[in-house]
């Protein structure tokens, strides 16, 4: 991902009219394709400043056009071509569509949304924002239940208590307030929510509700994905559940096996265990939490698992699991994952069945434009493209979120919906999903970006280069101990050669909300070597990531900081700038007046010496 952006200018050179000295003036020359970060939009309209009044109409200029569009897009959703009815179509309103669709309008394009079930998806509705309040609560009932904490703080709480339905319904609240928040954002904008079951009918056309039929430019299919029930589990959405169920909160057992140690088993552990139910673990693998960094999964385990009313078993299947009725418990049964042989059976008040999530694509129309998928994935290129059954890519179809299978996040979806908006306005962009973080909501939580440790050795192997791994601890940083939270580290892997960041994970308080500094730095491409200078408030639990930057040691050959001071007097000097294309050993040109030298290397600053000039210029003319 890049962090500057590309603005096409319409001409080289500009040749305005000018009313006050009574003559034409040539303006500045610019390049037709300029790149540069952070420029305000001042920087190509009337300058602020009151000294002199311009027209904002005497210059016509990218970001005006750019306002102007977005205007029209805001009232009336932008004018499509002609020939379609509109410039996008995104089927499917979860999170990944509506990040899409917002980003659609926003460049003008007339856009309309299908869903055939509730604005929001699964993650607004049966994920991720109802599971965040069932875990707020649990976070604080832990708090509350726990003495020998509150006494630290000189605290005395009488026994916590809880209704079940009172926490039931602030979960269901919190989804309704999302879910309203993005209908209505949507409707703001004039995006057209059409309501109806869509599918794909054709090149560029699309069918919703009963015999509705609409065209675009362009489709988007974010259709998400549903809970995987694995053979020989019987769900009766009471006593065998899914998360759906489980977010309802309509009991709470006094015993529940769960199925699966991933994201969604820990969470369910956390909530369930701080309502006070004995939690038992079944894994099909050989240890708990398969999916972390294996450091990261041991101390989590001795944290969230050993002291609390938790068992498991790892390494078996439930072959079979059947719900409870005629006065007969949850009974499951459970094999080996290797040899298939019977192991043991359980007796259970309740199963939670967390065994991940499937993609959500039948009946979508694949079959109309040649598309077969894989484990019910759709297949795309890395730029979100699909591919058809002979492996070429279908025009002007993409796939975005849980259905393409890439990274099933919510906020993954939505990324790749605004990378696809680049690529059909004209901008070529390539998601780095490596780059894209992940949490889990446990007290306390676990977050993490990049590769593991084990993942980066292997690519490390692989293409001949060393890793480090670089480490602090949450109990020597002020906030957490203010907090009497010091449980916890962050763990960097990292090329000690020239500094990248490969992964980074963090178990400790706020570690979901932490771990964007280094997502963002990998997304940057920002070495080590840069980001450790970075000035971190104090006392802050930031500076958990600052002493995790400082602690690695990079070779002295790429130490060398890249300073915005250092690159200013790199290009106001002769040294090699592969940028000007020119070496040392080249004959330098003649030098021009130093009148009409620019000294600025920002755009912004350029603007501010041409409208200084004109000043001076008309200050003479009255003078």
């Amino acid at each position: 991902m890049q962090s500057a952006i590309t603005l096409p200018f319409s001409q080289t050179s500009l040749t305005r009219p000018n009313p006050v000295l009574g003559s034409t003036a040539s303006a500045f020359s610019t390049p037709r394709s300029l790149r540069f970060c952070g420029l305000r939009r001042e920087a190509f309209g009337s300058s602020p400043s009151s000294h002199l009044s311009l027209r904002s109409d005497r210059v016509r200029t990218p970001s005006i056009r750019r306002f102007q569009v977005s205007s029209a897009a805001s009232s009336s959703n932008g004018a499509p071509p002609k020939s379609f009815d509109y410039d996008l179509i995104i089927i499917g309103a979860g999170v990944g569509g509506h990040g899409a669709a917002l980003h659609a309008v926003e460049k003008g394009l007339k856009t309309a949304i299908i869903e055939g079930d509730v604005v929001g998806g699964t993650c607004v509705n049966r994920g991720c924002v109802p599971s965040k309040a069932l875990l707020a609560v649990s976070g604080r009932m832990r708090e509350l239940q726990n003495e020998h904490h509150m006494k630290s703080f000189g605290l005395q709480v009488s026994a916590a208590g809880y209704d079940r339905q009172g926490v039931a319904d602030h979960a269901n609240n919190l989804a309704t307030k999302i879910r309203n928040n993005l209908t209505n954002s949507m409707k703001a904008l004039g995006v057209d929510i059409l309501t109806g079951f869509g599918s794909v009918l054709g090149p560029q056309k699309v069918k919703y509700g009963k015999d509705n039929i609409i065209t675009a430019k362009n489709i988007i299919i974010a259709t998400g994905s549903v809970p995987f029930v694995p053979k020989g589990i019987e769900v009766d959405g009471k006593t065998v559940i899914t998360s759906d169920h489980a977010l309802k909160l309509e009991s709470v057992p006094d015993w529940i096996a769960i199925v699966g140690s991933g994201y969604i088993g820990l969470e369910f552990s956390d909530v369930y265990t701080a309502l006070g139910s004995e939690v038992t673990f079944i894994e099909a693998l050989d240890q708990l939490m398969p999916g972390f960094d294996p450091e990261i999964s041991k101390l989590a385990q001795r944290v969230l698992i050993n002291p609390r009313q938790i068992d498991y078993h790892t390494g078996v299947f439930a072959s079979k699991i059947t719900p409870a009725k005629d006065g007969k418990p949850v009974m499951i049964e459970l094999i080996d994952a290797k040899t298939k042989e019977h192991k043991d059976t359980l007796e259970v008040d309740a199963a939670l069945i967390a065994t991940g999530r499937a993609p959500f694509t039948n009946g979508l129309g694949l079959e109309n434009v040649n598309v077969v998928t894989q484990r019910g994935f759709i297949p795309v290129d890395e730029r979100m493209r699909v591919i058809d059954g002979n492996g070429k890519l279908v025009p002007n179809l993409y796939c975005i979120g849980d259905a393409n299978g890439k990274l099933m996040l919510a906020h993954a979806a939505s990324a790749q919906g605004i990378s696809v908006v680049e690529q059909v306005t004209g901008r070529d962009h390539v998601l780095n999903h490596l780059s894209i973080p992940a949490a889990c909501f446990t007290h306390p939580e676990i977050s993490m970006v990049g590769l593991t440790e084990p993942q980066a050795r292997e690519k490390g192997e692989k293409e001949g280069f060393k890793v480090s791994v670089a480490k602090t601890s949450f109990k020597a940083n002020t906030k957490a101990l203010a907090e009497n939270e010091g449980e916890g580290i962050a763990k960097m892997i990292y090329r000690p050669d020239n500094g990248e960041i490969l992964g980074v994970h963090i178990f400790g308080l706020h570690a979901a909300d932490l771990i964007h500094e280094a997502s963002n730095a990998i997304a940057l491409g920002t070495r080590i070597q840069d980001i450790k200078l970075a000035v971190h408030a104090h006392p802050t639990l930031s500076e958990v990531l600052d002493e995790l930057f400082k602690a690695a040691k990079v070779e002295e050959d790429h130490a060398t900081t890249r300073t915005g001071d250092a690159k200013i007097k790199k290009l106001n000097t002769n040294e090699d700038d592969p940028r000007r294309g020119r070496r040392d050993d080249e004959k330098q040109q003649p030098s021009v007046s130093k009148d009409l030298v620019v000294r600025s290397t920002s755009l912004s600053s350029f603007v501010e010496d041409i409208y200084a000039r004109v000043l001076s210029l008309v200050s003479r003319v009255f003078v």
